[in-house]
């Protein structure tokens, strides 16, 4: 399918009242760059296309107009079933990706069987200059690498990176409240030792007392590690 008939379909899709909603919540991304098509219908239309043999030529088109396509995209490469074929996407892909919803959306199946081949392009993203690629190469270790195959060099890895961006930075806190949900006696250090800067150390303790995974008991003592401005 040409992409001109991918985004006829996608307006076909839209939905106005959506589009302005997506649109408070999705900061960089413009108005005339929102359709407006939610999100069940893009991950249906994303299995039909790849069903039908009709994602090739929209995956090597590059950059899209859309955020909406943006989207599609992410669907797209999340549901190819051969990892090498899938990480060659994502690379192509991820120097377009300029906002957190389209990052979050990335989320490669294949990856959760491939673990010690996806470990070298982690390292790589996370040392990256460009914001979503380094907010991906986190979310990659929180998905993959706090259960089973946990070490400790992966939180070192995330408390390494310095940034002041805010989309970095809340998912470098999104990762250590998941981490000390999963591996607490591992992770507690970078807390009472105050690894990470005053903002995103403040945001993590928030984030574990929001959480129904940490005890109460946890939850108490890390309140007592809020960094007071």
């Amino acid at each position: 399918m040409e992409r001109d008939e991918i985004v006829k379909e996608l307006f076909r899709m839209r939905d106005a009242e959506y589009a302005s909603f997506q649109k408070e919540l999705i900061p960089g991304v413009g108005e005339t760059e929102m359709i407006g098509v939610r999100t069940p219908d893009l991950r249906r239309f994303a299995s039909q296309l790849m069903k039908e043999g009709k994602s090739e030529g929209f995956l090597n088109q590059l950059p899209h107009e859309y955020f909406d396509e943006n989207q599609l995209h992410a669907f797209m490469i999340s549901k190819l079933k051969n990892f090498d074929e899938c990480i060659n996407q994502v690379n192509r892909f991820l120097p377009y990706v300029d906002n957190w919803a389209t990052c979050d959306q990335l989320s490669p199946a294949v990856f959760a069987k491939n673990k010690e081949k996806l470990q070298p392009h982690i390292r790589r993203w996370i040392g990256s200059k460009e914001t979503y690629t380094v907010r991906f190469a986190i979310r990659m270790l929180m998905g993959y690498f706090l259960d089973d195959v946990f070490d400790p060099v992966y939180p070192e890895m995330v408390a390494a990176v310095s940034s002041d961006e805010y989309y970095i930075n809340m998912m470098i806190a999104w990762y250590f409240a998941t981490a000390l949900a999963k591996q607490y006696d591992a992770v507690i250090p970078y807390i009472e030792e105050r690894r990470l800067s005053a903002w995103t150390h403040n945001k993590t303790i928030q984030k574990c007392v929001e959480s129904y995974r940490i005890s109460d008991e946890h939850k108490a003592y890390l309140r007592t590690l809020k960094v007071r401005k």
